[in-house]
């Protein structure tokens, strides 16, 4: 077994137990989270914008992992440069971009909310900022990674 090999084994090892835990996470402690809110507050709807917004981060995070799933399998098999590992750049790309607009969604009315409530927001707030600065990367690293891709074609006639 080669070194590349291990590699991208253990790269998908970890990006499972990720989406197991991901998983964990909306299976058990956001359905607690809103149970536990509709106990202490009944009548109060507050929470449930916050929670669409974390179901939307996390199915679009499931799709952006399936995508680095496969892009590792496309690396395994040796074909890092073709169209499918492009598509699964511009997917995780897109599924970053829409990250980002969730988190940006629940920032916005984290700031309404706290304006009506006399709440202070300003911790969750930094915390979305940096959720968006951490995909803001994750988006700029895919983007780097899929202009070699792209001139690929012109690339190996050359070396060929």
């Amino acid at each position: 077994m080669n070194v590349e090999r291990v590699s991208t084994t253990f790269l998908k090892v970890i990006i499972i137990l990720f989406g197991i835990a991901l998983l964990a996470v909306c299976i058990f402690l956001l359905p607690e989270a809103a149970i536990r809110d509709a106990i202490e507050r009944p009548g109060d709807y507050s929470l449930y914008p916050l929670l669409v917004c974390a179901y939307g981060i996390c199915i679009t995070f499931f799709v952006a992992l399936y995508q680095v799933f496969k892009l590792l399998t496309y690396i395994e098999k040796n074909n890092a440069f073709s169209e499918l590992s492009l598509q699964s750049l511009k997917t995780i790309k897109k599924c970053a971009f829409t990250v980002i607009f969730f988190i940006l969604l629940a920032i916005v009315y984290l700031r309404v909310h706290a304006q009506f409530t006399g709440d202070d927001a300003a911790g969750p707030i930094a915390l979305g900022l940096m959720g968006v600065l951490a995909t803001s990367i994750i988006a700029a690293i895919a983007d780097a990674l899929q202009k070699p891709l792209k001139n690929a074609p012109d690339i190996k006639p050359k070396n060929e």
